[in-house]
């Protein structure tokens, strides 16, 4: 599994592919708006985006997808299948990258830290969030009032100030 996002894979050499995703080298560029990707499969997916083409469909219901992966995972929704079980609570995940992340709760382990002031995280998103509050970066405003947040979610139950929803 990848050490900077917890993503697994059963080859060596997909791991190896992967890795080259967080080194930076991104030398394939999207025509259409500035993101950059390590591998040209990558690009030809995320044009996708730009021309709207899903030609992934799930039989079982009417959804669509960009990428034949996305459909796998989706598929097993609809099929309850969840391989990968915690031998701790048996509870069982459909990604092992989720197996290995809920393992976390159990050995304490936080493999991700802050580089400006050393806190540690279980996961990777956890520790994005946490450095940007060191810059300052909030980037979900509310439009009804100056407040803004760091997390999308802090901000869903901000507006229920505005809205009274309870």
């Amino acid at each position: 599994s990848c050490p900077q996002c917890e993503q697994a894979f059963t080859q060596s050499g997909d791991l190896k592919k992967h890795k080259l995703a967080h080194s930076g080298v991104k030398p394939y560029p999207c025509s259409k708006c500035t993101k950059s990707f390590p591998h040209s499969a990558n690009l030809r997916i995320h044009m996708r985006i730009h021309t709207g083409e899903k030609p992934y469909s799930c039989s079982q219901c009417d959804m669509n997808f960009t990428a034949s992966s996305h459909l796998k995972i989706h598929l097993m929704k609809h099929t309850g299948d969840k391989p990968f079980a915690c031998s701790t609570c048996n509870k069982c995940f459909s990604r092992s990258s989720h197996l290995i992340r809920h393992t976390r709760i159990h050995t304490g382990e936080k493999p991700f830290s802050c580089p400006q002031c050393g806190k540690t995280f279980n996961t990777g998103g956890n520790q994005r969030i946490h450095i940007q509050a060191h810059m300052g970066e909030k980037k979900y405003s509310c439009t009804q009032c100056d407040k803004a947040f760091l997390k999308k979610q802090s901000l869903v139950i901000h507006i229920r100030t505005h809205t009274g929803e309870k």
